[in-house]
């Protein structure tokens, strides 16, 4: 299982890893584009932005875990853990999905976005994994340090008011263990605390494969 950040560790939340070479670079730019399509599209619409980007988060760890496993069974060799933490990522990231399809209850068009992202990004990752596979988890790394920014600002319009504190679904309450009487609230910390693990933990292997 991965390493699950602090809920309220500011510092570790806002970190930032800089770009090393060219490989880092592209793979920030291409998370950026696709930051400001979700911006002009989502605007503050957090809930149903996340529905949306969570049916895509969860894709990495499964194309991760499964390229993972066949090349120890091709090679012969201990996988060192990857395959079951990259798939219990995929797992976390689901969960993502299922509680806020619950919060936002996405419309007819986000639910054919969804079917379109997910067709679209699970064939181009794919591939980058299998010939890159240091680019693909950079790509995850930075996509999580968007979402990381995105659940901060979800979390600033729920303490502004701007958007209802509603009671958190039964899905999360019993997923993370959370209160009884959990809200939306709650539910925004422990998903970015999720997504401020992920981050953090493939740069570490993007960093484990540079060499």
């Amino acid at each position: 299982m991965f390493d699950q950040m602090p809920p309220e560790d500011a510092d570790a939340l806002a970190h930032h890893t800089p770009p090393k070479d060219f490989r880092d670079r592209f793979a920030l730019r291409l998370v950026k584009s696709m930051r400001v399509f979700a911006d002009k599209f989502f605007a503050k619409r957090y809930g149903h932005r996340a529905v949306v980007l969570e049916t895509v988060a969860a894709v990495p760890g499964m194309v991760g875990g499964m390229l993972q496993h066949l090349k120890a069974l091709r090679t012969i060799r201990d996988d060192e853990g990857w395959v079951r933490e990259l798939l219990d990522e995929a797992e976390n990231e689901r969960m993502h999905l299922m509680t806020f399809i619950k919060v936002a209850e996405p419309s007819r068009l986000e639910r054919y976005l969804i079917l379109l992202g997910q067709g679209v990004f699970f064939n181009l990752y794919f591939l980058l994994y299998l010939f890159a596979p240091r680019i693909a988890h950079r790509v995850v790394a930075y996509l999580e340090e968007e979402a990381v920014i995105s659940y901060t600002q979800y979390l600033a319009e729920v303490d502004a008011g701007s958007v209802e504190n509603v009671p958190a679904p039964q899905i999360a309450i019993d997923y993370w263990k959370l209160p009884a009487d959990a809200r939306l609230r709650d539910v925004i910390v422990v998903v970015r605390a999720d997504e401020a693990g992920h981050r953090d933990r493939n740069h570490e292997m993007a960093d484990s494969l540079a060499g």
